[in-house]
Protein backbone atom coordinates (compact mmCIF):
# COMPACT_ATOMS: atom_id res chain seq x y z
CA UNK A 1 0.00 0.00 0.00
CA UNK A 2 3.21 2.36 1.14
CA UNK A 3 4.44 1.51 -2.61
CA UNK A 4 1.25 2.26 -4.18
CA UNK A 5 0.73 5.64 -2.61
CA UNK A 6 3.84 7.17 -2.91
CA UNK A 7 3.36 6.29 -6.93
CA UNK A 8 0.08 7.93 -6.88
CA UNK A 9 1.80 11.32 -5.07
CA UNK A 10 4.21 11.54 -7.67
CA UNK A 11 1.71 10.51 -11.00
CA UNK A 12 -0.03 13.34 -9.27
CA UNK A 13 2.52 15.84 -8.59
CA UNK A 14 3.71 14.79 -12.48
CA UNK A 15 0.23 15.83 -14.19
CA UNK A 16 0.20 19.17 -11.84
CA UNK A 17 3.56 19.81 -12.94
CA UNK A 18 2.51 19.29 -16.65
CA UNK A 19 -0.76 21.36 -16.18
CA UNK A 20 1.13 24.51 -15.11
CA UNK A 21 3.51 27.26 -16.88
CA UNK A 22 6.28 29.33 -14.78
CA UNK A 23 6.80 33.26 -15.80
CA UNK A 24 8.81 35.88 -15.41
CA UNK A 25 9.45 39.10 -17.21
CA UNK A 26 8.37 42.31 -17.68
CA UNK A 27 10.38 43.25 -14.61
CA UNK A 28 10.15 47.20 -14.29
CA UNK A 29 6.01 46.42 -14.20
CA UNK A 30 5.83 42.91 -12.38
CA UNK A 31 9.21 42.90 -10.35
CA UNK A 32 11.87 40.26 -10.64
CA UNK A 33 9.69 37.24 -9.04
CA UNK A 34 8.24 34.22 -10.63
CA UNK A 35 4.52 33.49 -11.32
CA UNK A 36 2.79 30.36 -12.01
CA UNK A 37 0.06 30.22 -14.40
CA UNK A 38 -2.34 26.80 -13.90
CA UNK A 39 -4.18 25.43 -16.38
CA UNK A 40 -7.79 26.12 -15.49
CA UNK A 41 -9.71 24.58 -18.74
CA UNK A 42 -9.86 25.06 -22.44
CA UNK A 43 -11.71 27.26 -24.70
CA UNK A 44 -13.63 26.29 -27.08
CA UNK A 45 -11.02 25.88 -29.70
CA UNK A 46 -9.55 22.96 -27.51
CA UNK A 47 -6.86 25.43 -26.39
CA UNK A 48 -5.76 25.85 -23.21
CA UNK A 49 -6.31 28.33 -20.73
CA UNK A 50 -3.73 29.22 -17.83
CA UNK A 51 -4.38 31.68 -14.91
CA UNK A 52 -2.47 32.55 -11.61
CA UNK A 53 -4.27 31.63 -8.92
CA UNK A 54 -6.24 32.77 -7.23
CA UNK A 55 -7.19 36.00 -8.58
CA UNK A 56 -8.86 38.36 -6.05
CA UNK A 57 -7.40 41.41 -6.97
CA UNK A 58 -5.02 41.55 -3.91
CA UNK A 59 -1.79 40.79 -6.09
CA UNK A 60 0.18 43.99 -5.53
CA UNK A 61 3.79 44.65 -7.91
CA UNK A 62 3.92 47.58 -8.86
CA UNK A 63 3.53 49.16 -12.62
CA UNK A 64 -0.27 47.80 -13.57
CA UNK A 65 -1.17 47.86 -10.07
CA UNK A 66 -1.71 43.67 -10.06
CA UNK A 67 0.18 40.73 -10.80
CA UNK A 68 -3.04 37.94 -12.23
CA UNK A 69 -2.18 37.14 -15.11
CA UNK A 70 -3.94 34.71 -18.08
CA UNK A 71 -2.38 33.09 -20.86
CA UNK A 72 -5.24 32.16 -23.66
CA UNK A 73 -5.43 31.65 -27.49
CA UNK A 74 -7.10 34.56 -28.58
CA UNK A 75 -8.71 33.02 -32.56
CA UNK A 76 -9.97 35.98 -34.09
CA UNK A 77 -6.36 37.76 -34.00
CA UNK A 78 -4.69 34.16 -34.33
CA UNK A 79 -2.36 34.47 -31.54
CA UNK A 80 -1.88 33.67 -27.86
CA UNK A 81 -1.97 36.27 -25.47
CA UNK A 82 -0.70 37.43 -21.67
CA UNK A 83 -3.05 38.95 -20.26
CA UNK A 84 -2.85 40.64 -16.73
CA UNK A 85 -5.89 42.03 -14.63
CA UNK A 86 -6.81 45.16 -14.15
CA UNK A 87 -7.62 44.26 -10.32
CA UNK A 88 -11.57 43.03 -10.46
CA UNK A 89 -10.05 39.48 -10.63
CA UNK A 90 -12.88 39.10 -13.77
CA UNK A 91 -10.15 39.52 -16.61
CA UNK A 92 -12.98 41.35 -18.26
CA UNK A 93 -10.96 44.21 -19.63
CA UNK A 94 -7.66 42.84 -18.76
CA UNK A 95 -4.56 44.69 -19.94
CA UNK A 96 -3.00 42.87 -23.20
CA UNK A 97 0.62 42.90 -22.09
CA UNK A 98 2.57 40.37 -25.24
CA UNK A 99 1.34 38.77 -27.69
CA UNK A 100 2.88 35.93 -29.82
CA UNK A 101 3.09 36.12 -34.13
CA UNK A 102 4.73 32.90 -34.44
CA UNK A 103 4.19 29.61 -33.48
CA UNK A 104 0.78 30.07 -33.09
CA UNK A 105 -1.86 27.95 -34.36
CA UNK A 106 -0.96 24.19 -34.22
CA UNK A 107 -0.38 23.02 -30.35
CA UNK A 108 -3.38 23.37 -27.73
CA UNK A 109 -0.74 25.00 -25.60
CA UNK A 110 1.64 28.46 -26.07
CA UNK A 111 4.72 28.51 -27.96
CA UNK A 112 8.08 29.33 -25.64
CA UNK A 113 9.73 32.13 -26.03
CA UNK A 114 13.04 30.49 -28.19
CA UNK A 115 10.32 29.61 -30.90
CA UNK A 116 7.71 32.24 -30.58
CA UNK A 117 7.71 35.87 -30.82
CA UNK A 118 6.04 37.39 -28.30
CA UNK A 119 5.45 41.58 -28.91
CA UNK A 120 5.75 43.68 -25.96
CA UNK A 121 2.31 45.73 -26.31
CA UNK A 122 3.72 48.98 -26.22
CA UNK A 123 0.12 50.56 -26.65
CA UNK A 124 -0.16 49.22 -22.93
CA UNK A 125 2.87 49.31 -21.29
CA UNK A 126 4.55 52.43 -22.86
CA UNK A 127 7.63 50.54 -23.44
CA UNK A 128 8.29 49.58 -19.74
CA UNK A 129 8.58 45.90 -20.28
CA UNK A 130 12.38 47.04 -22.33
CA UNK A 131 10.82 45.11 -25.59
CA UNK A 132 10.02 41.55 -26.73
CA UNK A 133 9.93 39.17 -24.72
CA UNK A 134 13.10 37.21 -24.77
CA UNK A 135 15.58 34.74 -23.10
CA UNK A 136 17.39 37.91 -22.12
CA UNK A 137 14.89 39.45 -20.15
CA UNK A 138 12.14 36.86 -18.95
CA UNK A 139 11.57 33.32 -18.88
CA UNK A 140 8.64 31.08 -19.73
CA UNK A 141 8.13 27.24 -18.84
CA UNK A 142 6.31 24.47 -18.08
CA UNK A 143 3.54 23.37 -20.64
CA UNK A 144 4.53 25.02 -23.51
CA UNK A 145 5.52 24.44 -26.59
CA UNK A 146 9.51 23.87 -27.41
CA UNK A 147 8.77 23.12 -31.11
CA UNK A 148 6.76 24.82 -34.16
CA UNK A 149 5.56 21.03 -34.46
CA UNK A 150 4.44 20.84 -31.17
CA UNK A 151 6.37 17.47 -30.92
CA UNK A 152 6.17 17.92 -27.12
CA UNK A 153 2.41 17.00 -27.53
CA UNK A 154 3.10 14.09 -29.53
CA UNK A 155 5.52 11.12 -30.11
CA UNK A 156 5.88 11.24 -34.03
CA UNK A 157 7.19 7.59 -33.97
CA UNK A 158 3.19 6.42 -33.71
CA UNK A 159 2.74 7.17 -37.20
CA UNK A 160 2.96 4.34 -39.63
CA UNK A 161 3.20 4.51 -43.41
CA UNK A 162 2.45 1.54 -45.44
CA UNK A 163 3.01 -0.04 -47.34
CA UNK A 164 6.70 1.85 -48.23
CA UNK A 165 7.65 1.53 -50.52
CA UNK A 166 3.96 1.16 -52.44
CA UNK A 167 2.75 1.74 -56.13
CA UNK A 168 -0.78 2.31 -55.74
CA UNK A 169 -1.98 3.53 -52.59
CA UNK A 170 -0.57 4.49 -48.76
CA UNK A 171 -1.98 3.93 -45.68
CA UNK A 172 -1.52 6.35 -42.72
CA UNK A 173 -1.84 5.36 -39.28
CA UNK A 174 -1.32 6.49 -35.76
CA UNK A 175 -3.76 9.46 -36.27
CA UNK A 176 -7.13 10.64 -35.07
CA UNK A 177 -9.21 13.31 -36.99
CA UNK A 178 -6.83 14.19 -39.74
CA UNK A 179 -8.15 16.47 -41.70
CA UNK A 180 -5.64 17.14 -44.98
CA UNK A 181 -2.94 15.38 -46.41
CA UNK A 182 -0.15 17.02 -48.90
CA UNK A 183 2.49 15.45 -50.81
CA UNK A 184 5.83 17.35 -51.88
CA UNK A 185 7.99 15.85 -54.29
CA UNK A 186 11.61 15.25 -52.86
CA UNK A 187 12.59 19.51 -54.14
CA UNK A 188 9.66 20.57 -51.90
CA UNK A 189 7.30 21.29 -54.41
CA UNK A 190 3.59 20.67 -53.66
CA UNK A 191 1.81 17.68 -55.64
CA UNK A 192 -1.50 17.29 -54.19
CA UNK A 193 -3.60 18.55 -51.64
CA UNK A 194 -6.75 16.24 -50.50
CA UNK A 195 -9.30 16.57 -47.86
CA UNK A 196 -9.08 13.41 -46.12
CA UNK A 197 -10.07 11.51 -43.32
CA UNK A 198 -9.47 8.25 -43.91
CA UNK A 199 -5.67 8.52 -43.97
CA UNK A 200 -5.40 6.94 -47.29
CA UNK A 201 -3.81 8.78 -50.21
CA UNK A 202 -4.36 6.76 -53.86
CA UNK A 203 -0.69 7.84 -56.01
CA UNK A 204 -1.20 5.32 -58.96
CA UNK A 205 -0.53 8.40 -60.76
CA UNK A 206 2.70 9.53 -59.24
CA UNK A 207 6.08 8.84 -61.05
CA UNK A 208 8.17 6.38 -59.51
CA UNK A 209 10.32 8.53 -56.54
CA UNK A 210 10.81 9.86 -52.97
CA UNK A 211 8.23 11.95 -51.45
CA UNK A 212 6.81 13.36 -48.69
CA UNK A 213 3.57 13.44 -46.83
CA UNK A 214 2.40 16.30 -44.34
CA UNK A 215 -0.18 15.30 -42.42
CA UNK A 216 -3.25 17.70 -40.65
CA UNK A 217 -5.29 16.94 -38.17
CA UNK A 218 -7.57 18.77 -35.73
CA UNK A 219 -4.67 18.97 -33.44
CA UNK A 220 -1.29 18.93 -35.01
CA UNK A 221 0.81 19.74 -38.30
CA UNK A 222 3.11 16.66 -38.71
CA UNK A 223 5.36 17.47 -41.51
CA UNK A 224 7.42 15.94 -44.65
CA UNK A 225 6.90 11.73 -43.50
CA UNK A 226 9.30 10.39 -46.19
CA UNK A 227 7.61 7.57 -48.57
CA UNK A 228 8.87 6.15 -51.77
CA UNK A 229 6.71 5.36 -55.23
CA UNK A 230 7.52 2.23 -56.93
Amino acid sequence: MKKLFILSVICLMNFLFSQTIDFKGCIPLFENQNYTLNKTGTDSFGKNIYITTPVNGDQPCGGVGVCEFKLQWNNTSSRWEFLADQGDGDFVNPFLIYYSTTANGVGINPPNITIGTWLENTSVTTGACGGNLTNANGTMTGDVRTTVLAVNEFDKSAITIYPNPATEVINITGLDNIKNLKIFSADGKLISSNINTKGEINISKLPPGVYFVEINTDRYSISRIKFIKK
